[in-house]
């Protein structure tokens, strides 16, 4: 994808709708500056520009969170970054249709590559915390709602975890495995 500003560059993933963003690094003898949204750039590459809830996670080394969506009618966008430590962060495409239904795809998201996952409505989304710990922004397009809340399990998608025995809550150790989870999404071509 071509975005129409050299402040931000995308690199579509394997999975449809995905990209992953590199934006523009500003260093001086303060520090750096860093922009991870700007609305008329994202809304001239048609990505989504409405985020309606913004949170993060501060997770320690070896924990794994995931593979977690919400489903219709709360179905949501994800933009995530990671703003300290490293993470192995993985997407899975959960379309019905979709010439890569049930694979994933992985990313190093970190606080020194400065990168962004873009993360459209039918992916399910996960990360393993490789640094001593790591912090993750979040922006999604609707507001949680724990009735719509869903997940599949971490080793049902054939990702390759560095780690066969991570840190996992008691919820996503529960969650149904890929093989059976009925979608309800569905894959428009773009």
């Amino acid at each position: 994808m071509l975005l129409p500003s050299p402040s931000l560059r995308a690199e579509p993933a394997s999975l449809a709708g995905c990209y992953e963003l590199f934006p523009s690094i500003h260093r001086d003898a303060r520090g750096l500056f860093v922009k991870t949204f700007h609305e008329e750039i994202y809304s001239a590459a048609h990505l989504a520009t409405r985020f309606a809830e913004e949170y993060y996670s501060i997770s320690k080394r070896r924990v794994l969170r995931g593979l977690h969506f919400q489903v219709p009618p709360h179905e949501h966008t994800k933009l995530v970054y990671c703003t300290h430590g490293e993470v192995l962060d993985a997407v899975v495409d959960l379309r019905v249709g979709s010439p890569t239904f049930s694979r994933h795809q992985v990313f190093r998201l970190g606080g020194r590559r400065r990168n962004i996952l873009y993360i459209p409505v039918g992916l399910a989304h996960g990360f393993y915390v490789m640094s001593a710990s790591a912090t993750l922004v979040y922006k999604t397009t609707r507001v949680h709602s724990e009735d719509h809340d869903r997940g599949v399990r971490w080793d049902s998608a054939g990702i390759p975890w560095p780690d066969p025995d991570p840190i996992v809550s008691v919820r996503d150790r529960s969650l149904p495995p890929l093989p059976e989870f009925q979608s309800p999404f569905r894959y428009d071509a773009l």
